[in-house]
C-alpha cells in the first residue's frame, strides 16, 4: 500500500509546475511520511457550488497550481461544451499567497483552450470581478480568493456569464470535466495571449456605485475603516471620495494587503478580537460608525457606539437597517434573503408591499431571484445594486449604510434609534449563532446524524411545532444538508458550513414589543431565550 502511495506521489511530483510545492512533496516522499502523504492523496479537492477552497500545499487534496490548472481546464471544457468556446473569461484575484499565480495559470489555460482571457490589473475586491463579467460581456468569471479563511487557505470561485456564482447542474458539469483530465501535459498553457485589463474597468465599477446613494442625500457621517489586511482600501476610499463622504480614518495596521494577516487570528470581522484595532481607533477619533471589509471586500461589517463602548451590529441588524432605508427611499423590486437570515426582512417587505423571497444559503441563490432589488445574508453580505453586481458587495454596502447614518445624523438620530423603531413596528427579532469549528469533519457528520436520529422535541422549554430535514427539499427550496426547527416564537436552522470546517446553528426569537418602553424587557427575554436554546441545542447535537 505504501508503494502505491509513493508511486502516486511521484507521478504527481513529475507534473507539478511549481518549484515550491515540488520541493515540499519531494521532502515528504524522501522522509517516508506516509501519514501526511495519505492525507494529501486521500482523494481530490472537490469542486462544488463554492468552487474550490482549501489549504495551500502539494497534492490533490490541497490548493496548488496543479489543482488550479485542472480546474481551469475543466471550466474551459465545460464552456466549450456549452457552445461558448470563443467567449471571454475574466479573472480576478486577491492578495493571498499564490493568488496571482493561480490567476495567471487560469488565463494561460483559457488561452490555450481557444477562449479569450482577461486578467484584472492587480489584486482587487471580488465585487469588481463580479461587475466585470457582465460589463465586459464575458461567458464566465473566476475569482481566486479564500475570502475570510485563515492565511494558509486559498480558493477558486466561478461565475457564469449572468454574473452570478455557479449553481447545480453547472457545478457537476464542470467537476465532471475536471475529473476527465488525466494529465497536465494534455493541458496547453501558452506563455502569453491573454489581456491584462487597465484601470478603465475599475473606473466603470466606481461609476456604477453612483447608483447606490440618492442624489442630494446627506453625506456627513464620519467613519473608521479597516480593510482587514485585504484588498478593499483603495477601492472603498475612491468610492467614498466620489460620493462626497468624509474620508474614512484608516486602521493603519490593517490597511495594506498582507497574506499572513498578522494582527488577527482569523481575518473575519465576525471573529473575536478581529475588530479590536478598529475599536481602539474609534475610541481615539469618535466617528459615527466603524466599517470593516473582509479580505476580498465582498462583506461589510458595521459597528456603533452604544453608550458603553463600540459593538458590532449583527448582519441581520444591518440587513434590516438597509432594507428600511431602501423602503423609505421608495424603491421597487423584490427583497430576498437566505433561510438562515432573520425573518424580519419578510415582515419589512410585506409591510411595504414588496415581493419577498427566501433562498438557500449563498448569493449564488439570492442573486437569481426574479426582479431582485435588495438581498442580504446574515454573514455580513449585502447586494444593494443587483443591476451592477449580482453578488454581495462590501464596497457598495458601506456606501449605503454610511448614507443611512448621514440621514439619521441630520435628524439627530443614530442607527440604534432606527433599530428601536423597527423593533416596535415589527417585533424584536433577535438572532444568535452557535458555531463550532472542528479539526475532524466527522464531528459535524456525527452531530447532524444525532439530530436526525434523536431530534429534540423542545428547546428552551418551547415545543418544536415543525421539524424539517432540508435534504428532502421543500416546495420552495431545492435539497440541502440542513435541519430547520420551528418553535412558538423562535426558529433554529442547523447546517454544515459550505466553505469552512464548521457546524453552524442559526437561532432567532421574536418578541412582540408594544411600545418603546417595553424594549428593555423584550431584549432581556430574547437574550434569555437565545442563551437557553443555544445550551439545549448544543446538548442535543452533542457538541
Amino acid at each position: 500500500m505504501h508503494d502505491e502511495l509513493i508511486a502516486r506521489a511521484q507521478a504527481w511530483l513529475a507534473e507539478d509546475p511549481d518549484a515550491e510545492t515540488r520541493e515540499e512533496l519531494a521532502k515528504l516522499i524522501d522522509a517516508g511520511d506516509h501519514a501526511e502523504l495519505a492525507a494529501r492523496f486521500a482523494g481530490t479537492l472537490q469542486f462544488g457550488t463554492a468552487g474550490l477552497r482549501g489549504e495551500l500545499g502539494a497534492g490533490p487534496m490541497r490548493m496548488n497550481r496543479s489543482v488550479v490548472i485542472r480546474a481551469a481546464a475543466g471550466l474551459a471544457a465545460y464552456l466549450k461544451s456549452q457552445g461558448q468556446g470563443d467567449g471571454l473569461v475574466v479573472i480576478g484575484y486577491d492578495a493571498r499567497h499564490k493568488s496571482a499565480d493561480f490567476a495567471r495559470d487560469t488565463a494561460a489555460v483559457m488561452t490555450g483552450a481557444g477562449l479569450r482571457a482577461a486578467l484584472l490589473p492587480r489584486p482587487l475586491p471580488t465585487p469588481v470581478l463580479a461587475f466585470a463579467i457582465r460589463h465586459l460581456g464575458a461567458v464566465a468569471g473566476v475569482e481566486v480568493t479564500a475570502s475570510h479563511n485563515p492565511p494558509r487557505d486559498n480558493g477558486y470561485k466561478v461565475y457564469l456569464g449572468d454574473g452570478s456564482q455557479i449553481v447545480p447542474p453547472a457545478d457537476a458539469g464542470i467537476a465532471a470535466e475536471i475529473d476527465a483530465i488525466t494529465t497536465l501535459t494534455a493541458v496547453p498553457r501558452p506563455d502569453s495571449g491573454w489581456e491584462v485589463l487597465d484601470d478603465s474597468l475599475l473606473d466603470a465599477y466606481l461609476a456604477r456605485t453612483d447608483a447606490v446613494v440618492s442624489p442630494g442625500s446627506p453625506r456627513t457621517a464620519r467613519t473608521v475603516y479597516t480593510a482587514m489586511h485585504g484588498v478593499g482600501k483603495d477601492v472603498l476610499l475612491a468610492a467614498f471620495a466620489r460620493a462626497g463622504f468624509p474620508a474614512p480614518v484608516l486602521v493603519a495596521e490593517q490597511a495594506e494587503p498582507d497574506p499572513d494577516f498578522p494582527t488577527v487570528a482569523f481575518p473575519n470581522p465576525e471573529e473575536p478580537g478581529a475588530m479590536d484595532l478598529a475599536f481602539a481607533k474609534a475610541r481615539e477619533t469618535e466617528p459615527d460608525l466603524v466599517i470593516a471589509n473582509d479580505p476580498d471586500a465582498d462583506r461589510c461589517a458595521v459597528a456603533v457606539e452604544d453608550g458603553s463602548g463600540w459593538r458590532m451590529l449583527r448582519g441581520d441588524e444591518v440587513g434590516a437597517l438597509l432594507a428600511t432605508h431602501l423602503v423609505r427611499r421608495g424603491v421597487t423590486g423584490a427583497f430576498a434573503e437566505s433561510i438562515v437570515s432573520s425573518s424580519l426582512l419578510g415582515r419589512i417587505a410585506e409591510k411595504a408591499g414588496l415581493p419577498y423571497e427566501e433562498t438557500l444559503t449563498g448569493f449564488k441563490w439570492i442573486s437569481r431571484v426574479d426582479g431582485l432589488r435588495y438581498g442580504y445574508e446574515e454573514a455580513l453580505g449585502y447586494c444593494v445594486d443587483p443591476d451592477g453586481v449580482r453578488d454581495k458587495d462590501g464596497i457598495t454596502a458601506a456606501l449605503l449604510v454610511t448614507e443611512l447614518a448621514s440621514v439619521l445624523k441630520a435628524e439627530g438620530r443614530t442607527l440604534l434609534d432606527l433599530l428601536d423603531d423597527i423593533a416596535v413596528e415589527h417585533g424584536l427579532h433577535a438572532t444568535d449563532q452557535l458555531s463550532v469549528r472542528v479539526e475532524d469533519l466527522s464531528v459535524i457528520a456525527d452531530a447532524m446524524r444525532r439530530l436526525r436520529e434523536q431530534p429534540p422535541t423542545r428547546l428552551a422549554g418551547l415545543p418544536i411545532t415543525r421539524a424539517e430535514d432540508l435534504t428532502q427539499g421543500t416546495d420552495r427550496l431545492p435539497p440541502t444538508d440542513g435541519l430547520r426547527y420551528t418553535l412558538d416564537g423562535a426558529r433554529v436552522i442547523v447546517r454544515p458550513s459550505g466553505t469552512e470546517p464548521k457546524l453552524k446553528c442559526y437561532l432567532e426569537v421574536v418578541v412582540p414589543v408594544a411600545s418603546p418602553a417595553d424594549l428593555p424587557s423584550a431584549r432581556a427575554k430574547a437574550t434569555d431565550l437565545l442563551t437557553t436554546i443555544k445550551h439545549d441545542l448544543s446538548a442535543a447535537a452533542g457538541i
